[in-house]
């Protein structure tokens, strides 16, 4: 035991950093009961969410670690196990909007014991839970002591003996000391951990001042009106004829009180015949020129129209001198953010010398956290998947293709994203023709907007598609709920089930913010 004037100890949230410190507690206080958390699960769930990890550090090291999920009770309910909760290490549990702070870990280095830093975990998740208006904390505790008594007693038994302070069970006995009552017991919680013969105690503290969340303002909407322009390619005379078309279908879509509209790849390209003389790559660059105040005008209708507008891509040529596809999202709120088309096609690199952009993003926005991935990224799963990972509920697709080929990679691909990643997937493209513009030929599209393939959504998986080969507009309601559910409680639960043991998938980062 160390004296406790020696130390210095301050409370923190968890730093991945922190990692080596973890691995050594857990080691140490989890002996033959678990293996650490890996690195990677750390940094996931530090990721997911970095207010609920929290440590105490004594000089810079941290000596008791306390990690935590948010869980919607409704969704895992009295009977769970601990696998349920933390997903094999990818927390897929997590939920932002749930209802209740879930602790997963608690451990204190041996060494610090009598210290009560357990105590200021404990005084630290009760505040978080207050400061974020969540129900209160759950835990699925174990009852360590049990196997002294197992051949005796019951695990009903043995917890009411501990609750009357017949028996002494570290852990029991300390969330009852911390104001925590018992819910139930959950059998098979934790098949591994002998000495509480697979059971723990479902423990709750009770946030006294919770207040019901009634106020839809400011808040994460659960259904969603989704707007899909499928574009007419025509001549225009000018900038200004072509953003007149553009507000013609904002305004028409925000009519129908559509949360967010997309728009497809290259929508402004019609502007590319008043270059007429130069080559397509010459002429891409010219295009750009637009970018800006397009860019502009569209935030402006966002802010009049009160509807989030994904501009299906433009072209912009950034200061390096090279030209990239972009997809700019334009917020209600009068902000704005971009995703660069990371893969380039072999003729959109000859023909208009587009450059890649080496940044993937996933975007916050009213209704939840949406992804955009310019025609061929869709092609590439592992882009769905990272961003899948970071949150994402709803993959917007602008594209451009020209015939029902390549309109079907488009297609085929977009379904199977939304099925693998249990998430909403909407593509947007272009129809028609421009005569005598070079590479600007003909256009394929069917717009189209996919779901899961489970029983709470349609047989075949399609929401909504339209007419091939006209100019028209989904408008579609989707229920983020249901995607909760699914992740849950579906039939297969492909995020939940992955063999992270086996495999796992990482960005590379880079300084190139493109």
């Amino acid at each position: 035991m160390i004296e406790q004037n020696e130390h210095k100890l301050s409370v923190r949230y968890l730093r991945v950093s922190d990692y080596p410190a973890l691995r050594d507690i857990s080691l140490k206080a989890y002996k033959d009961v678990a293996v650490p958390w890996t690195e990677q699960q750390l940094a996931r769930l530090i990721q997911l969410f970095p207010e609920g990890q929290i440590c105490i550090e004594d000089k810079g090291r941290a000596v008791a670690i306390a990690l935590s999920v948010i869980i919607d009770f409704s969704l895992i309910g009295d009977q769970h196990s601990y696998d349920q909760i933390v997903s094999n290490g990818t927390f897929t549990s997590h939920d932002p909007d749930g209802d209740y702070l879930y602790g997963i870990d608690v451990s204190v280095d041996p060494d610090y014991q009598g210290m009560r830093l357990g105590r200021r975990l404990y005084d630290a998740r009760k505040e978080l839970t207050e400061n974020l208006n969540l129900k209160g904390i759950l835990i699925g505790g174990r009852i360590s002591g049990y196997h002294k008594y197992s051949k005796e007693i019951s695990p009903q038994q043995y917890i009411r003996k501990v609750k009357n302070k017949e028996l002494y069970d570290p852990v029991l006995t300390f969330q009852l000391s911390n104001d925590f009552h018992v819910r139930n017991l959950l059998d098979d919680y934790w098949p591994g951990d002998h000495q509480s013969r697979g059971n723990a105690v479902l423990s709750e503290w009770v946030n006294i001042y919770y207040r019901k969340k009634t106020k839809l303002i400011g808040r994460t909407k659960s259904i969603a009106r989704l707007g899909v322009v499928q574009w007419q390619m025509r001549r225009f005379d000018s900038f200004d004829d072509f953003m007149q078309q553009v507000e013609f279908f904002v305004d028409t879509v925000s009519d129908y009180k559509a949360d967010i509209v997309l728009f497809p790849e290259l929508f402004n390209a019609p502007l590319i015949h008043t270059y007429s003389g130069n080559n397509p790559a010459d002429a891409m660059r010219m295009l750009a020129d637009y970018t800006d105040d397009m860019r502009q005008a569209i935030l402006e209708m966002a802010l009049s129209y009160n509807i989030n507008i994904v501009t299906g891509s433009v072209p912009q040529l950034r200061e390096n001198g090279k030209l990239y596809n972009v997809s700019f999202l334009c917020r209600r709120d009068g902000t704005w953010d971009s995703q660069s088309k990371l893969h380039i096609t072999p003729d959109e690199e000859v023909s208009w010398k587009f450059t890649g952009g080496n940044n993937l993003k996933v975007f916050d926005t009213d209704i939840g956290k949406v992804g955009i991935l310019v025609c061929y990224d869709v092609e590439f799963p592992e882009l769905a998947r990272l961003q899948t990972l970071k949150g994402m509920k709803l993959l917007l697709v602008p594209f451009w293709t020209d015939t029902k080929t390549g309109y079907l990679r488009v297609r085929h691909c977009a379904q199977a994203r939304a099925i693998e990643n249990e998430c909403f997937v909407a593509i947007s493209g272009s129809v028609g023709n421009i005569p005598k513009v070079e590479t600007m030929g003909i256009q394929y599209s069917q717009a189209a907007i996919f779901t899961p393939a489970d029983f709470s959504f349609p047989h075949d998986s399609i929401a909504s598609e339209a007419t091939p080969g006209i100019e028209t507009t989904l408008i579609t309601d989707l229920d983020f709920d249901l995607l909760k559910e699914l992740r849950s409680q579906g039939s297969v639960r492909n995020i939940q089930s992955r063999r992270v043991d086996l495999y796992d998938l990482n960005w590379r980062d880079n300084n190139d913010s493109s």
